[in-house]
């Protein structure tokens, strides 16, 4: 069995809907919201480097590459202010956290 861009594409499909459903059942807990916005990333991915592959072209590789490290960027600085916000209110439930609106 071989593996061809529609198997490619589904699972992207599918990491994409989980991760959707993910932030809409669950808009509480933000660091399931921040999990599920890499997951959605990891789909976008998926999908650019399956194209990448069967077109026989590398940018689509780079293109990876490059929101690779802009996620991890945005992991890092997301988590530094969800740090910073449980040290000042004892909770990382997204209703409490309203205190943000300057």
């Amino acid at each position: 069995m071989t593996l061809t861009l529609g198997h490619f594409l589904s699972l992207g499909a599918i990491l994409f809907a989980l991760s959707v459903v993910g932030i809409f059942l669950n808009r509480k807990n933000l660091i399931v919201l921040m999990m599920a916005i890499e997951l959605m990333l990891l789909a976008v991915n998926t999908n650019f480097v399956a194209f990448s592959y069967y077109l026989g072209d590398m940018h689509g590789q780079i293109f990876v590459f490059f929101i690779m490290i802009v996620a991890a960027a945005e992991s890092a600085i997301g988590l530094a202010i969800l740090i910073l916000l449980f040290r000042n209110k004892s909770s990382i439930n997204v209703d409490e956290l309203n205190s943000l609106r300057g």
